[in-house]
């Protein structure tokens, strides 16, 4: 399975975003995880299918959203609210089946190419 993630940029504090990710075959878990410059690669969020039940940070509770396209194997995070500590590469991740370390990144062995987020104050 391959992951294909797409959209990122740069926005102004407040402002909105939206990434997707695409695989190439079907996974259990997907989603995404982040890393800003001097830190660790840190959860997001992501979407466990067989229960389309969304698990996310609480640094982005209520801010950013993810939403699927099931028959496209496609999934999208909205990012809303942005702050500037939101800036860093998001990655698309997947796993095949669920894992309840699904906060860990070494849990994941399929990774998309990274994305930039540029958030300004």
């Amino acid at each position: 399975v391959q992951l294909q993630a797409s959209g990122g940029g740069y926005a102004q504090a407040g402002g909105s975003l939206r990434l997707s990710c695409a695989a190439s075959g079907r996974t259990g878990v997907m989603g995404w995880f982040r890393q800003a410059p001097g830190k660790e690669r840190e959860f997001v969020a992501l979407i466990r299918w067989s229960m389309l039940r969304m698990y996310y940070a609480d640094s982005v509770k209520g801010r950013f959203t993810m939403s699927r396209d099931s028959a496209k194997l496609t999934v999208y995070l909205e990012m809303n609210s942005l702050k500037p500590e939101d800036t860093a590469v998001y990655y698309c991740a997947a796993r095949l089946s669920w894992n309840v370390q699904y906060y860990d990144s070494e849990q994941y062995s399929l990774w998309g190419q990274g994305t930039l987020v540029t958030v300004s104050s």
